[in-house]
């Protein structure tokens, strides 16, 4: 697990509540909750923060199986 770089975790923020976000572990939380009172994460996948809503998250995963966390990397010829 890589950790990102302080200059990088400056400027994101979360798309839904717009609070900076913080890693823990492979996973970037938001340092302050939704209008559901739940502060959401987002996971780093192969060092790349995928700062999507759950919701679209799941979305992409589902029409792209290939780039899902748990499908192998494609290998190129």
């Amino acid at each position: 697990m890589a950790n990102l770089s302080p200059e990088l975790l400056a400027i994101l923020r979360c798309p839904v509540t717009f609070s900076p976000l913080m890693q823990e572990g492979s996973e970037l939380v938001a340092t302050a909750a939704g209008a559901d009172g739940v502060k959401r994460r987002y996971p780093i996948e192969q060092g790349i923060p995928l700062l999507l809503p759950p919701d679209l998250l799941a979305a992409a995963r589902e029409a792209n199986p290939r780039t899902s966390h748990s499908a192998p990397p494609a290998k190129h010829a």
